[in-house]
């Protein structure tokens, strides 16, 4: 089992930048980021892969960007130009297998989160 460790989140005006981290406690293929809003369903932002391919929601295209460091095991989300619908919990997400969807089921290790708030 791969324990997630999220980090970096905060408040921020609209127009800002965060930047989030995972720190993950061994190697897996699939490392990705995914949010919650309240009230709504957890939803995919961006997925990366052993080999860098990514993959992005289109309310996040050219905005973020996702990156790894494999030899650190290492996660990270830089968030530009955030909005105020950005505004959810963070959670890093990842798993062993060889495809990296954005979608929430398919992923089987989970961190506890971090809060991100953008105000307007």
């Amino acid at each position: 089992q791969v324990q997630l460790v999220e980090s970096g989140g905060g408040s921020v005006q609209a127009g800002g930048s965060l930047r989030l981290s995972c720190v993950a406690s061994d190697s897996t293929y699939c490392m990705g980021w995914f949010r919650q809003a309240p009230g709504k369903d957890r939803e995919g932002v961006a997925t990366i892969d052993s080999l860098g391919f990514t993959r992005y929601a289109d309310s996040v295209k050219g905005r973020f960007t996702i990156s790894r460091d494999s030899a650190k095991n290492t996660l990270s989300l830089q968030m530009n130009s955030l909005k105020p619908e950005d505004t959810a919990m963070y959670y890093c997400a990842a798993d062993v297998r060889r495809w990296c969807p954005l979608v929430v089921s398919y992923y089987s290790e989970w961190g506890q989160g971090t809060q991100v708030t953008v105000s307007s």
